[in-house]
């Protein structure tokens, strides 16, 4: 028996394709603004149950939980606008991981970033897994999602990234629906093109170690430094790899996370380092998405 037939565990091994990012630059770097303040659960948004990952780890069941609710407003609130100062301080566009819910409590926020120059890629319509989704109502689902984002903004989300579990449908379903990546992987430091169908597609790593996720639950960043100094290190360790092939990096950022003012300044000062370093094409996942294909790699 031929053991996990479908999984690549050699990748582009030893020689990596030398991809050529805008202005000759060493790393991609692309920052992703997860926006998931409405599609948690919530008894008061009709669900079975609450919310249980927020700044305490609990799950307050049988009654409505009044703490998480205004844990996750607080990124809407306060969180959102805070990060966006920061990044309009460098120049900096970004991609919102947008959840399709969550325009219906804050349809303003993904119009306020997408006339900003901003992209929206979808983050499923809640805050949810996929992976035992039926396949129709994953493609009801994903239509919805890019219908309503269309409908709010003007454009078509061009990307999609599930909570961490994606259904076995779930990237031919995104294909059938002519979006042109996902970022449901974290195998890589470069993007995969899958060249099933009539047109390609792209695969667009995500990370979790590079993540403000990280000051909750596992607790490995503590200060805003702490985050600051991780994504340092690592996008150096890329930009010293580019030497014989350009990387890409993912930073993922949360508006009820680094959105606090005792974390942001590890975004501030990561964003320095990119500037001082001079070595770093920061860009919007769709945007790299398309220099990688238009390369014909």
């Amino acid at each position: 028996m031929t053991l996990h037939p479908d999984r690549d565990f050699l990748g582009y091994g030893e020689v990596p394709p030398r991809v050529r990012w805008p202005g000759d630059k060493a790393v991609a770097v692309s920052l992703v603004l997860n926006i998931e303040e409405g599609a948690e659960f919530a008894l008061s948004s009709g669900d079975a149950r609450n919310e249980a990952v927020y700044e305490v780890h609990q799950e307050l069941t049988g009654a409505r939980d009044l703490c998480m609710e205004s844990h996750f407003e607080y990124g809407s609130r306060a969180g959102y606008w805070r990060i966006m100062r920061v990044l309009d301080s460098f120049g900096v566009k970004v991609t919102l991981n947008l959840c399709g819910r969550t325009l219906e409590s804050t349809p303003w926020l993904a119009r306020h970033a997408v006339a900003h120059g901003h992209e929206i890629m979808c983050h499923g319509w809640r805050w949810e897994d996929q992976a035992h989704m039926p396949e129709e109502e994953e493609r009801a689902l994903i239509r919805r999602c890019a219908e309503g984002i269309e409908a709010a903004t003007g454009q078509r989300p061009r990307g999609w990234h599930v909570r961490s579990y994606p259904s076995v449908n779930t990237r031919r379903l995104l294909q059938e629906e002519g979006f042109l990546y996902d970022c449901n992987a974290y195998h890589d430091d470069l993007p995969v093109t899958l060249r099933r169908g009539d047109r390609p597609y792209v695969v667009l790593p995500y990370a979790f170690d590079t993540n403000d996720m990280n000051f909750y639950k596992s607790q490995r960043f503590v200060h805003g430094s702490d985050f600051a100094r991780y994504c340092s290190d690592a996008f150096d360790w890329l930009a010293r790899e580019a030497a014989t092939a350009p990387r890409m990096m993912t930073i993922g950022l949360h508006t009820r996370i680094l959105g606090r003012p005792g974390r942001i300044a590890g975004l501030e000062q990561f964003l320095a380092h990119l500037a001082q370093a001079g070595t770093a094409w920061v860009a919007r996942r769709d945007q790299i998405a398309q220099v990688w294909l238009d390369q014909g790699l």
